[in-house]
């Protein structure tokens, strides 16, 4: 069901569906710079709060897509670690960095994404499950500006598939994009790859992590 914000005036058969360095290079950046979107189609959301399968419904807009801003918080008051705990688990970290090249910028590198997956129950003794998240940040040249992630998650044998994206104001306040795709509960996926999410079996996520930082971009798939 599509939900749509009346005030974001958007004219009729408007997508939403911008790319990994759409995402970074118009939105991310802008959010840095505390320049407002476009359209007033994200709706805040304390996702950490939630766990990754109840974020669709809190959505204000999309079908298959859903974008948020929502707070996030430092794991210790003086340390740089983000806090992971989220709903009933939290998120760790997985996997090596991977970069984002810009295609207006000669293929140079605008930003980097790292893996994790969702465990339920506490650390160190959670339940691994299929949700996988990328979280992506600006590239060090815009590390001035904010440091930035873009998020991406997924779940591997649930009968939907979310994709969405969170980024971070401040250390308090983030951007995500939620999008799902629904599947017969009955069929397995099989394993999916695309150029930038780590390769896994069913229905993946994506998510990213890596520095000290005060903005986020996480997108849900």
């Amino acid at each position: 069901m599509i939900k749509a914000n009346p005030d974001s005036m958007l004219p009729p058969g408007f997508r939403f569906h911008p790319t990994d360095e759409e995402l970074i290079v118009n939105y991310l950046r802008n959010r840095a710079a505390n320049t407002p979107c476009p359209v007033a189609i994200i709706a805040d959301v304390d996702i950490y709060k939630l766990d990754p399968w109840d974020l669709p419904s809190r959505a204000a807009y999309g079908d298959k897509e859903w974008y948020f801003f929502s707070p996030r918080d430092r794991k210790y008051p003086n340390g740089v670690r983000p806090n992971r705990a989220a709903g009933s688990g939290y998120w760790k970290a997985t996997g090596t960095d991977k970069p984002i090249h810009g295609s207006a910028t000669g293929g140079s590198v605008v930003g980097v994404k790292k893996a994790l997956v969702f465990y339920k129950g506490r650390p160190p003794k959670g339940a691994k499950t299929n949700w996988i998240m990328h979280e992506y940040r600006l590239a060090a040249a815009d590390a001035h500006a904010a440091h930035s992630y873009y998020r991406s998650m997924k779940s591997r044998n649930a009968s939907m598939r979310v994709r969405y994206v969170i980024k971070y104001s401040n250390i308090n306040h983030s951007f995500c994009k939620l999008t799902i795709h629904m599947k017969n509960e009955l069929n397995q996926f099989k394993e999916q790859n695309d150029a930038f999410c780590l390769p896994c079996s069913y229905i993946y996520q994506c998510m990213s992590v890596s520095c000290p930082s005060s903005w986020h971009c996480l997108r849900m798939q």
